[in-house]
């Protein structure tokens, strides 16, 4: 049989082959400890779960919902004015999403042509740059330097490149190198999508995960925002709601319809009880996320106070569940490192090359394993004779 050439260009998934390993090592009687996906190990809150599970045990419920409830879009709405002081209209502006993965997959789709540039940050969550290879499109990396915060440098944007762009995608808190936008970053990312005339996708899943007394602000509160671009927010992270799959695109009117014509044509809304959930947690008591926020820096602290008594000295991030780590000296790349670290000491971490070119010579780890287990990881690794204190 002759099947579409689309996936050829993908390989097995890192987190795939990790997974693999890490059954080979349990196998082998090896303990091992998982700091490699980022899926939230917090339940959700309690009144979220009800609300969830009363719905559910309605019939009724359990119809094709079509589309967004009314009362959830308005719900939406009133949360992005009283968060981030953003004024939406709840019935052209928002849509909902079966989690931000499912409108990162598919916006190309709705805004872009095979062959269209789209330019995504480098390093990068996969779906940037997966979702518009798979529609067809041309992908170009962004540069995040090091020496610019890991936030991207326009100036390092061919302008030609970017005059036949169509599409950029911006994420900040980031996903994986857990950065931060500088002030008056997202006024210039405005004013360059303007000079190019490119539609811009901000995506904004981590914005209340955030550690330190730092606040996230949203990409549409900039002026001329709503001009050029989308914002995707999630309610995974937040309210610890992975499974449930839930999230919103918001902004730009035109680009909102193109994307609310797109999902009519290929799912039939997300699942009533979940959408009830949702109003739940952004209309509820918001303590959950003061204390999930402290968990998570918690965590960080854990993590990155023990690996430096070490010797693996780490920038602690501002926000993000993420740690992104430049590997110690001797090692030729992160994948060698990553899978080194795991033979000896069962702990799983990400080669930085899994999102992009601009990862090598860095590991992602996850704060998704509680403070004990983080604390073993850390004397683990400590033991490992890996890292050199004199390095």
């Amino acid at each position: 049989m002759n099947f579409s050439h689309k996936l050829d260009a993908f390989e097995a998934s890192i987190f795939t082959e990790l997974l693999e390993a890490k059954l080979a090592l349990r196998a082998k009687g090896m303990d091992t400890i998982d700091l490699s996906i980022g899926t939230p190990d917090l339940p959700p809150p309690e009144h979220v779960m009800r609300a969830i599970s009363e719905a559910a045990m309605k019939p009724e419920n359990y119809i094709y919902a079509v589309k967004d409830r009314p009362q959830l879009l308005d719900t939406v709405a009133a949360w992005y004015q009283r968060r981030f002081a953003v004024t939406l209209d709840a019935k052209t502006q928002i849509v909902s999403l079966l989690g931000s993965q499912d409108g990162l997959a598919h916006l190309t789709m709705a805004l872009c042509d095979p062959g269209d540039v789209v330019l995504v940050p480098d390093p990068c969550y996969p779906i940037f740059a997966d979702g518009p290879r798979l529609n067809g499109c041309d992908v170009h990396y962004m540069a995040q330097p090091a020496e610019n915060g890991y936030v991207i440098d326009f100036d390092l944007i061919d302008p030609e490149l970017a005059d036949r762009a169509k599409l950029m995608v911006v994420s900040y808190p980031n996903n994986p190198v857990a950065s931060v936008a500088y002030e008056g970053f997202y006024e210039k990312l405005v004013a360059f999508a303007k000079k190019h005339d490119i539609a811009v996708l901000h995506d904004n899943a981590y914005s209340d995960l955030t550690f330190d007394d730092y606040h996230c602000g949203s990409f549409l509160q900039t002026p001329g925002a709503m001009d050029v671009g989308i914002e995707f927010n999630s309610l995974s992270k937040t309210y610890s709601m992975a499974g449930a799959r839930i999230g919103f695109a918001l902004g730009n009117e035109e680009m909102i319809k193109r994307l609310k014509s797109l999902k009519s044509n290929i799912d039939f809304g997300c699942f009533i009880p979940v959408q009830l959930g949702a109003e739940a947690a952004l209309n509820g008591p918001q303590d959950y996320v003061l204390e999930m926020r402290a968990t998570y820096q918690r965590r960080r602290d854990i993590l990155i106070d023990g690996l430096a008594e070490a010797g693996w000295e780490i920038k602690k991030p501002k926000a993000t569940m993420f740690v992104w780590a430049k590997i110690p000296e001797g090692y030729e790349s992160a994948r060698a490192f990553a899978y080194e670290l795991m033979e000896k000491t069962g702990v799983i971490c990400v080669p930085g090359t899994a999102f992009g070119p601009g990862g090598e010579g860095h590991v992602r780890m996850a704060l998704v394993q509680p403070d004990e287990v983080l604390a073993e990881a850390v004397r683990r690794i400590a033991q490992s004779g890996m890292i050199r204190k004199d390095a």
